[in-house]
Protein backbone atom coordinates (compact mmCIF):
# COMPACT_ATOMS: atom_id res chain seq x y z
CA UNK A 1 0.00 0.00 0.00
CA UNK A 2 1.24 3.48 -0.87
CA UNK A 3 2.39 5.76 1.93
CA UNK A 4 0.61 8.63 0.13
CA UNK A 5 -3.05 9.39 0.71
CA UNK A 6 -5.10 10.11 -2.43
CA UNK A 7 -5.03 13.81 -1.60
CA UNK A 8 -1.26 13.81 -1.02
CA UNK A 9 -0.67 12.00 -4.29
CA UNK A 10 -2.81 14.53 -6.16
CA UNK A 11 -0.92 17.46 -4.63
CA UNK A 12 2.43 15.91 -5.48
CA UNK A 13 1.66 15.32 -9.13
CA UNK A 14 0.04 18.74 -9.53
CA UNK A 15 3.27 20.48 -8.66
CA UNK A 16 5.49 19.43 -11.55
CA UNK A 17 5.98 17.66 -14.85
CA UNK A 18 4.63 14.12 -15.36
CA UNK A 19 5.66 11.41 -17.80
CA UNK A 20 4.84 7.95 -19.11
CA UNK A 21 7.96 5.76 -19.30
CA UNK A 22 8.09 3.43 -22.27
CA UNK A 23 7.88 -0.30 -21.58
CA UNK A 24 11.04 -1.88 -23.04
CA UNK A 25 10.75 -5.15 -24.95
CA UNK A 26 13.46 -7.61 -25.89
CA UNK A 27 13.94 -9.25 -29.26
CA UNK A 28 11.28 -11.80 -28.27
CA UNK A 29 8.90 -8.92 -27.40
CA UNK A 30 8.96 -9.91 -23.74
CA UNK A 31 9.17 -7.27 -20.99
CA UNK A 32 12.80 -6.22 -20.45
CA UNK A 33 12.76 -5.39 -16.75
CA UNK A 34 16.50 -4.69 -16.56
CA UNK A 35 16.28 -1.99 -19.23
CA UNK A 36 13.07 -0.62 -17.69
CA UNK A 37 14.70 -0.21 -14.29
CA UNK A 38 17.76 1.45 -15.83
CA UNK A 39 15.55 3.90 -17.73
CA UNK A 40 13.58 4.76 -14.60
CA UNK A 41 16.68 5.28 -12.50
CA UNK A 42 17.95 7.72 -15.13
CA UNK A 43 14.65 9.59 -15.47
CA UNK A 44 14.06 10.17 -11.76
CA UNK A 45 17.35 12.04 -11.68
CA UNK A 46 15.47 14.89 -13.36
CA UNK A 47 12.73 17.09 -11.95
CA UNK A 48 9.64 15.00 -12.48
CA UNK A 49 6.60 14.99 -10.19
CA UNK A 50 5.24 11.56 -11.06
CA UNK A 51 5.53 8.63 -13.45
CA UNK A 52 2.74 6.57 -15.00
CA UNK A 53 3.77 2.93 -15.21
CA UNK A 54 2.12 0.92 -17.99
CA UNK A 55 0.36 3.98 -19.35
CA UNK A 56 -0.44 4.82 -22.94
CA UNK A 57 3.16 5.51 -23.99
CA UNK A 58 4.05 2.41 -21.98
CA UNK A 59 1.88 0.35 -24.36
CA UNK A 60 -0.71 -0.57 -21.74
CA UNK A 61 -2.98 -1.78 -24.54
CA UNK A 62 -0.47 -4.46 -25.59
CA UNK A 63 0.30 -5.81 -22.10
CA UNK A 64 -1.43 -8.65 -20.31
CA UNK A 65 -2.84 -7.92 -16.83
CA UNK A 66 0.00 -9.96 -15.33
CA UNK A 67 2.54 -7.91 -17.28
CA UNK A 68 0.93 -4.65 -16.12
CA UNK A 69 1.37 -5.72 -12.51
CA UNK A 70 4.96 -6.77 -13.22
CA UNK A 71 5.72 -3.39 -14.82
CA UNK A 72 4.14 -1.48 -11.94
CA UNK A 73 5.94 -3.57 -9.33
CA UNK A 74 9.29 -2.96 -11.07
CA UNK A 75 8.61 0.79 -11.24
CA UNK A 76 7.72 0.96 -7.54
CA UNK A 77 10.82 -1.00 -6.57
CA UNK A 78 13.21 1.02 -8.75
CA UNK A 79 11.92 4.49 -7.91
CA UNK A 80 11.83 3.56 -4.21
CA UNK A 81 9.63 6.46 -3.17
CA UNK A 82 11.60 9.10 -5.06
CA UNK A 83 8.51 9.98 -7.14
CA UNK A 84 4.89 8.82 -7.05
CA UNK A 85 4.14 5.91 -9.38
CA UNK A 86 0.66 5.73 -10.89
CA UNK A 87 -0.55 2.59 -12.62
CA UNK A 88 -2.62 2.38 -15.76
CA UNK A 89 -5.81 0.32 -15.51
CA UNK A 90 -8.55 -0.16 -18.07
CA UNK A 91 -10.67 -2.41 -20.29
CA UNK A 92 -14.06 -3.55 -18.95
CA UNK A 93 -15.21 -2.78 -15.43
CA UNK A 94 -14.44 -6.19 -13.92
CA UNK A 95 -10.95 -6.30 -15.39
CA UNK A 96 -10.24 -2.66 -14.51
CA UNK A 97 -11.20 -3.37 -10.89
CA UNK A 98 -8.91 -6.40 -10.79
CA UNK A 99 -6.07 -4.34 -12.21
CA UNK A 100 -6.65 -1.58 -9.65
CA UNK A 101 -6.41 -4.17 -6.86
CA UNK A 102 -3.23 -5.54 -8.43
CA UNK A 103 -1.72 -2.04 -8.70
CA UNK A 104 -2.37 -1.42 -5.02
CA UNK A 105 -0.85 -4.80 -4.21
CA UNK A 106 2.23 -3.87 -6.27
CA UNK A 107 2.72 -0.69 -4.25
CA UNK A 108 1.49 1.96 -6.70
CA UNK A 109 0.68 5.42 -5.37
CA UNK A 110 -2.30 6.02 -7.63
CA UNK A 111 -4.42 4.88 -10.56
CA UNK A 112 -4.89 6.33 -14.03
CA UNK A 113 -8.22 5.02 -15.30
CA UNK A 114 -7.93 4.66 -19.07
CA UNK A 115 -11.01 4.47 -21.34
CA UNK A 116 -12.96 1.21 -21.46
CA UNK A 117 -12.32 -1.18 -24.31
CA UNK A 118 -14.15 -0.72 -27.63
CA UNK A 119 -17.64 0.39 -26.60
CA UNK A 120 -19.25 3.82 -26.40
CA UNK A 121 -21.48 4.31 -23.37
CA UNK A 122 -24.01 6.67 -21.83
CA UNK A 123 -23.06 8.83 -18.85
CA UNK A 124 -24.80 6.46 -16.42
CA UNK A 125 -22.70 3.54 -17.59
CA UNK A 126 -19.46 5.48 -17.54
CA UNK A 127 -20.24 6.73 -14.04
CA UNK A 128 -20.92 3.19 -12.81
CA UNK A 129 -17.58 2.12 -14.31
CA UNK A 130 -15.66 4.86 -12.50
CA UNK A 131 -17.45 4.22 -9.20
CA UNK A 132 -16.65 0.52 -9.34
CA UNK A 133 -12.94 1.13 -9.93
CA UNK A 134 -12.74 3.79 -7.21
CA UNK A 135 -14.41 1.46 -4.73
CA UNK A 136 -12.07 -1.39 -5.61
CA UNK A 137 -9.02 0.46 -4.25
CA UNK A 138 -7.94 2.86 -1.55
CA UNK A 139 -5.58 4.57 -3.98
CA UNK A 140 -6.26 7.95 -5.52
CA UNK A 141 -7.81 7.69 -8.99
CA UNK A 142 -7.40 10.00 -11.98
CA UNK A 143 -9.91 9.65 -14.81
CA UNK A 144 -8.62 10.08 -18.37
CA UNK A 145 -11.27 11.95 -20.35
CA UNK A 146 -10.84 10.99 -23.99
CA UNK A 147 -12.17 8.91 -26.86
CA UNK A 148 -15.07 6.75 -25.63
CA UNK A 149 -14.81 7.90 -22.01
CA UNK A 150 -16.03 11.48 -22.15
CA UNK A 151 -17.51 12.54 -18.83
CA UNK A 152 -19.76 15.59 -18.64
CA UNK A 153 -19.28 18.23 -15.97
CA UNK A 154 -22.47 17.03 -14.25
CA UNK A 155 -21.16 13.46 -14.16
CA UNK A 156 -17.78 14.55 -12.81
CA UNK A 157 -19.49 16.46 -10.03
CA UNK A 158 -21.64 13.46 -9.15
CA UNK A 159 -18.63 11.14 -9.17
CA UNK A 160 -16.68 13.43 -6.86
CA UNK A 161 -19.54 13.20 -4.39
CA UNK A 162 -19.65 9.40 -4.60
CA UNK A 163 -15.90 8.72 -4.69
CA UNK A 164 -13.66 10.53 -2.17
CA UNK A 165 -10.59 8.92 -3.77
CA UNK A 166 -11.39 10.37 -7.21
CA UNK A 167 -8.78 13.12 -7.07
CA UNK A 168 -7.76 13.90 -10.63
CA UNK A 169 -9.08 14.70 -14.07
CA UNK A 170 -6.86 14.26 -17.12
CA UNK A 171 -7.98 15.93 -20.31
CA UNK A 172 -7.16 14.18 -23.57
CA UNK A 173 -9.45 16.04 -25.97
CA UNK A 174 -8.85 19.78 -25.67
CA UNK A 175 -12.48 20.81 -25.21
CA UNK A 176 -11.91 24.21 -23.58
CA UNK A 177 -15.59 24.75 -22.85
CA UNK A 178 -15.89 21.39 -21.06
CA UNK A 179 -12.73 22.05 -19.06
CA UNK A 180 -14.11 25.44 -18.04
CA UNK A 181 -17.41 23.91 -16.94
CA UNK A 182 -15.71 21.20 -14.90
CA UNK A 183 -13.36 23.65 -13.21
CA UNK A 184 -16.23 26.01 -12.50
CA UNK A 185 -18.11 23.20 -10.73
CA UNK A 186 -15.22 21.46 -8.98
CA UNK A 187 -12.60 24.15 -8.31
CA UNK A 188 -9.66 22.69 -6.40
CA UNK A 189 -11.51 19.48 -5.52
CA UNK A 190 -9.56 17.87 -8.39
CA UNK A 191 -6.03 18.08 -9.74
CA UNK A 192 -6.21 18.83 -13.47
CA UNK A 193 -3.70 17.21 -15.83
CA UNK A 194 -3.07 18.07 -19.45
CA UNK A 195 -3.09 14.84 -21.42
CA UNK A 196 -3.45 15.70 -25.07
CA UNK A 197 -1.01 14.01 -27.46
CA UNK A 198 2.21 16.04 -27.37
CA UNK A 199 0.84 18.08 -24.48
CA UNK A 200 3.54 20.73 -24.86
CA UNK A 201 1.53 22.34 -27.68
CA UNK A 202 -1.32 23.10 -25.25
CA UNK A 203 0.69 23.69 -22.08
CA UNK A 204 0.76 27.50 -22.02
CA UNK A 205 -2.94 28.15 -22.71
CA UNK A 206 -3.92 25.37 -20.33
CA UNK A 207 -1.82 26.89 -17.56
CA UNK A 208 -3.97 30.01 -17.84
CA UNK A 209 -6.92 27.74 -16.99
CA UNK A 210 -5.26 26.40 -13.86
CA UNK A 211 -3.91 23.17 -15.38
CA UNK A 212 -0.55 23.22 -13.63
CA UNK A 213 0.80 19.93 -14.92
CA UNK A 214 0.82 17.76 -18.02
CA UNK A 215 2.27 14.45 -19.12
CA UNK A 216 5.29 14.72 -21.40
CA UNK A 217 6.09 11.74 -23.58
CA UNK A 218 9.29 13.34 -24.92
CA UNK A 219 10.63 13.44 -21.35
CA UNK A 220 11.55 9.80 -22.02
CA UNK A 221 14.39 10.72 -24.37
CA UNK A 222 15.00 14.48 -24.04
CA UNK A 223 14.44 15.09 -20.31
CA UNK A 224 16.55 18.26 -20.24
CA UNK A 225 14.43 19.78 -22.98
CA UNK A 226 11.16 18.57 -21.43
CA UNK A 227 11.89 19.93 -17.96
CA UNK A 228 13.24 23.19 -19.39
CA UNK A 229 10.14 23.61 -21.52
CA UNK A 230 7.90 22.96 -18.51
CA UNK A 231 9.83 25.54 -16.48
CA UNK A 232 9.38 28.06 -19.31
CA UNK A 233 5.63 27.35 -19.33
CA UNK A 234 5.32 27.81 -15.57
CA UNK A 235 7.13 31.16 -15.62
CA UNK A 236 5.13 32.35 -18.62
CA UNK A 237 8.15 32.71 -20.91
CA UNK A 238 6.34 32.95 -24.23
CA UNK A 239 9.52 33.39 -26.28
CA UNK A 240 11.15 30.25 -24.87
CA UNK A 241 7.96 28.24 -25.31
CA UNK A 242 7.60 29.42 -28.91
CA UNK A 243 11.22 28.49 -29.64
CA UNK A 244 10.77 25.02 -28.16
CA UNK A 245 7.65 24.44 -30.20
CA UNK A 246 9.27 25.71 -33.41
CA UNK A 247 12.59 23.93 -33.07
CA UNK A 248 11.47 20.56 -31.71
CA UNK A 249 7.84 19.87 -30.82
CA UNK A 250 6.16 20.87 -34.09
CA UNK A 251 8.73 19.09 -36.33
CA UNK A 252 8.34 16.01 -34.11
CA UNK A 253 4.56 16.21 -34.52
CA UNK A 254 5.01 16.33 -38.29
CA UNK A 255 6.76 12.94 -38.15
CA UNK A 256 4.28 11.57 -35.61
CA UNK A 257 1.28 12.43 -37.79
CA UNK A 258 2.47 10.39 -40.75
CA UNK A 259 1.12 7.08 -39.49
CA UNK A 260 -1.40 5.86 -36.98
CA UNK A 261 0.18 4.78 -33.72
CA UNK A 262 3.32 6.85 -34.19
CA UNK A 263 2.53 8.82 -31.01
CA UNK A 264 3.96 5.81 -29.15
CA UNK A 265 6.39 4.56 -31.79
CA UNK A 266 8.22 7.88 -32.04
CA UNK A 267 9.02 7.80 -28.32
CA UNK A 268 10.49 4.30 -28.62
CA UNK A 269 12.50 5.60 -31.59
CA UNK A 270 13.73 8.49 -29.47
CA UNK A 271 15.06 6.05 -26.89
CA UNK A 272 17.02 4.34 -29.64
CA UNK A 273 18.40 7.68 -30.87
CA UNK A 274 19.90 8.55 -27.49
CA UNK A 275 21.46 5.12 -26.98
CA UNK A 276 18.85 3.72 -24.61
CA UNK A 277 17.26 1.31 -27.06
CA UNK A 278 14.08 -0.07 -25.50
CA UNK A 279 13.23 -2.42 -28.31
CA UNK A 280 10.39 -2.32 -30.82
CA UNK A 281 6.73 -1.58 -30.28
CA UNK A 282 4.36 -4.53 -30.13
CA UNK A 283 1.80 -5.05 -32.85
CA UNK A 284 -0.59 -3.71 -33.92
CA UNK A 285 1.71 -0.67 -33.77
CA UNK A 286 4.58 -0.28 -36.23
CA UNK A 287 8.02 1.22 -35.75
CA UNK A 288 9.38 4.28 -37.51
CA UNK A 289 11.31 3.70 -40.72
CA UNK A 290 15.08 4.10 -40.75
CA UNK A 291 14.76 7.42 -42.56
CA UNK A 292 12.29 8.69 -39.97
CA UNK A 293 14.58 7.66 -37.12
CA UNK A 294 17.34 9.66 -38.82
CA UNK A 295 15.02 12.70 -39.02
CA UNK A 296 14.26 12.37 -35.33
CA UNK A 297 17.97 12.07 -34.52
CA UNK A 298 18.61 15.31 -36.37
CA UNK A 299 15.94 17.04 -34.28
CA UNK A 300 17.48 15.76 -31.06
CA UNK A 301 20.91 16.95 -32.20
CA UNK A 302 19.45 20.37 -33.07
CA UNK A 303 18.05 21.08 -29.63
CA UNK A 304 21.17 19.72 -27.95
CA UNK A 305 23.30 22.17 -29.93
CA UNK A 306 20.98 25.17 -29.73
CA UNK A 307 21.83 27.50 -26.83
CA UNK A 308 18.38 29.10 -26.92
CA UNK A 309 16.46 25.94 -26.01
CA UNK A 310 14.11 26.35 -23.03
CA UNK A 311 16.36 25.11 -20.27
Amino acid sequence: MSALSPEEMARRIGGGLLSFPVTPFGSDLGFDETRYRANLDWLVGYEVAGLFAAGGTGEFFSLTPAEVEQVVRAAVAETAGRVPVLAGVGYGTALACEMAVAAERAGADGILLLPPYLVFSEQEGLAAHVVAVCRATRLGVIVYNRDNAMLSDETVERLCGLCPNLVGYKDGVGDIELMTRIQSRMGDRLTYVGGLPTAETFALPYLQMGVTTYSSAVFNFVPEFATGFYAAVRRGDHLAVAAGLRDFILPLIAIRNRRKGYAVSIIKAGMKVIGKDSGPVRSPLTDLTGAEVAELAALVDKIAAKPGQPT
